[in-house]
Parts: C-alpha cells; sequence; structure tokens
C-alpha cells in the first residue's frame, strides 16, 4: 500500500498588526474541502493578555522553560522579538506532517527565514498591508501598546517588508474578505500537487494500463 503522503508546511507572516493571525484564525474556522489543517501553536514568554488561553493563542512558559527546551532542541526555530522570546516546538509541527495533515504556522520573519532554511519545502506567505497609514490605524485600534512601542513596530514593519521577495506569495490585505479568499486559495492550489494525489494518480495509472 502506497505511504500516506506527508503534509505540507504553511507558514504566515506579516508585521505586528497585518492581519495574519486573523486571517489564520477565518482559515482554521472553514478548512478548505473540509480537509484537516493543523495550527500550530508557538511557545512565548511573553505575559498572557486578557482574553487569552494557555494552547490557544500560546503556550505561555516562563525564561527558564523556553530556555531549557532551547537547550533541548526542542524548537524548530527560535527567536527573541520585541523583547520576549517565541518558538515552534518540534512536537506541534513534525507529527503531523508524518500523519499526512498540513500544518500551518503563525510566525513572525525572523522565524519564517528559520523555517524555510531547515525545511525549504515549505510554503511561505507574506501578508502586507495596504498601507503604513493603515498599519498604524489597526495597531492603535487594537490597544495594545504604548506610543513608543508603536513606533518600533512601525520601524520594524519596514525592515520586515524589504524581506517580502524571500517569501513565495504575498498577499496585501486591503479588504479582508479578499485576502482571506486569497490565503485559502494558496492553500488548495498546493494540495493540487501530484505528490499530494500519489494514491489517486496510482490508479489511474492502473486503469489506463
Amino acid at each position: 500500500m502506497t505511504a500516506p503522503p506527508s503534509g505540507f508546511l504553511f507558514i504566515v507572516s506579516s508585521p505586528s498588526g497585518g492581519g495574519k493571525t486573523t486571517l489564520i484564525r477565518r482559515l482554521l474556522t472553514h478548512p478548505p474541502d473540509g480537509k484537516p489543517l493543523h495550527f500550530s501553536v508557538s511557545h512565548t514568554t511573553r505575559p498572557r493578555r486578557d482574553g487569552e488561553a494557555d494552547g490557544r493563542e500560546y503556550h505561555f512558559v516562563s525564561a527558564t522553560v523556553f530556555e531549557t527546551m532551547a537547550r533541548n532542541a526542542e524548537f524548530l526555530e527560535h527567536n527573541e522579538v520585541h523583547g520576549n522570546f517565541y518558538g515552534t516546538a518540534k512536537s506541534e509541527v513534525l507529527p503531523r506532517l508524518a500523519a499526512g495533515d498540513d500544518v500551518i504556522l503563525d510566525i513572525d520573519v525572523q522565524g519564517a527565514r528559520d523555517i524555510r532554511t531547515a525545511h525549504p519545502e515549505a510554503i511561505s506567505i507574506f501578508i502586507v498591508p495596504s498601507s503604513k497609514a493603515e498599519l498604524e490605524r489597526r495597531l492603535r485600534q487594537r490597544g495594545l501598546d504604548g506610543e513608543d512601542a508603536i513606533r518600533k513596530r512601525l520601524i520594524n514593519a519596514a525592515k520586515e517588508i524589504e524581506q517580502v521577495e524571500s517569501f513565495q506569495y504575498v498577499i496585501v490585505n486591503e479588504e479582508l474578505e479578499r485576502a482571506a479568499l486569497e490565503l485559502e486559495s494558496v492553500i488548495r492550489a498546493s494540495r493540487l500537487a501530484p505528490s499530494r494525489q500519489a494514491r489517486v494518480l496510482e490508479r489511474l495509472r492502473k486503469d489506463f494500463r
């Protein structure tokens, strides 16, 4: 019997406030074709915000726990972002891929770069805001940061957008419905690759012999 194909690893990145988390949540609520799509929950040392739940938005851990995991090579990637540490645990990703499930990562540009280095077959998608003014409006509207933090995030956004050409796909998040449809289209198109339809193709080859 043909072994199940490995799942796809999707990387979704954007500047802070660019909308990647909102788009991913919409995708998970209505997964394309109803097929499994596992969201990899990252580990972080940042404090939990109101309304967040451990194991849903993030695995919230102490700096000591995070350092131990990093020392034991339990992360696919880990980086410091805005003064806190974030990491993608191997246990969140590798077993799912081996089972043939697709995995989607919500990570920053640094993490995306490291994942692409370790897994060059990963499919990378960059979400960009329609303008600097729109990004600033979103950052202010969500009310999570002070003035200094917003300025820092805008400066970082400019640096991150300079790296957009290292991604395979770019989605301009100007209108939410359209951006959500475009993200779903990338997932659907990737699943049409011959490697993902090996069993169907094997059956067809036998049928046409």
